[in-house]
């Protein structure tokens, strides 16, 4: 008999709270590597907040996050290293180009990733004229395009966590990100995100966790 895999990521009785409120408890779910999770709820239900958890930027009131069958604090390295997580605020240096943005967040990253690979991410989200112009000077989408040009580049992180990486795009960069999901899921990556917008996303397996079944 096949044993089943081990899930990439769980969470197991996470409770949270935020100032005064208890955003959310009892929460429970299990990521299987190739998976798609949409995290769903109410504004002010506690999205933004269980992705930081997730991804080791916040601490839970109680229960425990979960790395490949390992208490996720145990194996911390390789828990960080293993995800890429995208947050509403961008992380865009204002007097880097956008070549510049990806080289620094492939450094800090510690990633070796070769200059065409960054160049042709910038050109597939749409910044293709843009390379040598100051962040600064660029408009909130093309900033947001900067940000998201790191998944397209990316070749190692198992998951991805994504809090509305559509905000902001137009219908060419919803697409090219969407592809670049699809394409992170196929070869047996795992992404949980938000987003308020119905984009077409191609996965085997999905599942939608609504904070709402979990809120106080």
């Amino acid at each position: 008999m096949t044993e089943p895999a081990v899930a990439l990521i769980e969470a197991r009785a996470l409770a949270c709270v935020r100032g005064r409120a208890r955003l959310f408890s009892g929460l429970d779910f299990a990521l299987a590597p190739g998976e798609l999770m949409h995290v769903a709820g109410a504004n002010g239900s506690g999205k933004t907040s269980l992705l930081r958890i997730l991804c080791g930027l916040s601490e839970p009131e109680s229960g425990e996050v979960r790395w490949r069958g390992e208490p996720a604090r145990r194996v911390s390295d390789d828990w960080r290293d293993g995800l890429l997580y995208l947050g509403h605020r961008n992380a865009v240096k204002d007097d880097f180009t956008p070549l510049e943005n990806l080289r620094a967040s492939a450094a800090i990253a510690g990633e070796t990733t070769p200059e065409d690979t960054l160049l042709r991410a910038l050109v597939d989200i749409g910044l293709g004229a843009r390379l040598d112009v100051p962040a600064r000077s660029l408009s909130q989408g093309q900033r947001r395009r900067v940000a998201l040009a790191r998944l397209l580049a990316d070749s190692r992180s198992a998951l991805w966590i994504l809090d509305e990486p559509f905000t902001a795009l137009d219908v060419r960069a919803v697409a090219t990100l969407a592809g670049a999901m699809s394409a992170h899921l196929a070869r047996g990556g795992s992404i949980i995100y938000t987003t308020h917008q119905p984009v077409d996303i191609d996965a085997l397996r999905r599942q939608t966790l609504n904070l709402d079944d979990f809120s106080c």
